[in-house]
């Protein structure tokens, strides 16, 4: 492994844990925290959570737990060959989703909905409360207790008002600095793998076709050159090897353009990289073929009538849902009962439902409301 940049995060300059623990013996603290996600609760539940086709309208469509998984490994490779702490983008990458709802962006803006009285709902935020307060692990804390910058680097949007509530690891959405180098990888690679596997399962569904994407310049020049190199190639094979140029193309200008940035702002402490503008990002050509490709899946993904007609079933099930417990706490499990208890039913609620994979959703869904169900 290369030795890490003076402005990479390490160990030593960490900010720690919220609760004091020994130093692991035989990894380093950010494979701690990589570990204690891996094995929690919230994360094997992203194995049933919608990426954008719900869970069980097939067995090859991404889901949280895959796009998670792919997030790491572009972090990973981009962190180590800028010599930034590897392990500590790899634990980021695995937790940035543990917050989100069943059924995608359509589960999480209803439950937003739900939730306005009570400050409203937000996938980042859901993600920091899980690994600090909801995963039930340890005999000595609640949550995970993960290290600052872990945490940080999971906070990716946050409110000034929820800043302010947030203490220190709020304390930079006021300040305007930025979050560590690894935590920008993390958001790049998301973006990087949320738009190329979105064209893939947009395909494999039949929602897209190779015509609309001809289109699209950053696809359409990867298509031609996968052409002209095999020219007998076709079907699944031929997506296949365009969306993986699409991959290498984008990591490849971002590991350039983020390399010219840190040359030219010649940050010497990991200070220097909150004080500096950001310096991971794409040039501004990626930058705009990017933009197209995220348009195109906007209005031909997203909006197509197929997938807005699952969220907006996805969304009647999170209304009815939130609706009946609030209307009923008896018929929430013992556990969210205590909660409302002790906080408001409205939180302990929405920390029910997040948690949720799609099929228990559908599940308690009919449990409450399908006569057969008795």
């Amino acid at each position: 492994m290369p030795e890490l940049a003076a402005y990479a995060v390490d160990d030593g300059c960490s900010r720690g844990r919220a609760i004091a623990e020994p130093r692991p013996k035989a990894r380093s603290e950010f494979q701690r925290d990589r570990d204690r996600i891996v094995h929690s609760t919230a994360f094997r539940r992203l194995e049933y959570k919608t990426q954008v086709f719900v869970n069980h309208e097939g067995d090859l469509f991404r889901t949280r737990l895959t796009h998670s998984i792919e997030v790491a490994q572009i972090a990973r490779s981009v962190a180590r060959t800028l010599r930034l702490n590897d392990d500590l983008a790899e634990a980021i990458s695995l937790a940035h989703d543990l917050g989100h709802t069943p059924f995608g962006h359509a589960g999480q803006d209803a439950l937003n909905e739900c939730m306005q009285g009570q400050g409203g709902f937000e996938h980042n935020l859901q993600s920091l409360r899980i690994v600090d307060r909801l995963e039930e692990r340890y005999g000595a804390f609640d949550g995970l207790n993960l290290m600052f910058e872990t945490r940080e680097g999971i906070l990716k949007h946050c409110s000034p008002a929820r800043a302010r509530e947030l203490g220190d690891l709020g304390r930079r959405f006021l300040d305007n600095r930025q979050p560590s180098l690894e935590a920008q990888i993390c958001n790049l690679a998301d973006e990087i793998a949320y738009n190329n596997h979105d064209v893939d399962d947009g395909l494999r569904s039949g929602v897209l076709t190779l015509e609309q994407l001809q289109g699209i310049s950053l696809f359409a020049r990867h298509a031609a050159e996968v052409d002209a190199e095999f020219p007998r190639i076709a079907g699944r094979r031929r997506v296949h090897e365009t969306i993986r140029r699409m991959i290498d193309a984008q990591v490849t200008d971002l590991l350039a353009e983020s390399g010219r940035r840190i040359a030219e702002a010649a940050p010497e402490t990991l200070g220097d990289v909150h004080a500096s503008p950001p310096l991971i990002g794409f040039s501004a050509g990626m930058d705009a073929e990017n933009r197209e490709l995220k348009s195109f899946l906007r209005e031909h993904l997203y909006r197509h009538f197929e997938v807005l007609r699952m969220t907006a079933k996805a969304r009647r099930v999170i209304h009815d849902l939130f609706g009946a417990f609030v209307s009923d706490p008896r018929l929430l499990p013992p556990q969210y009962q205590a909660m409302a208890a002790a906080g408001t039913l409205e939180r302990a609620t929405a920390d029910y439902i997040a948690g949720m994979t799609d099929r228990y959703s559908m599940k308690e869904h009919r449990r409450l409301f399908a006569v057969s169900e008795f």
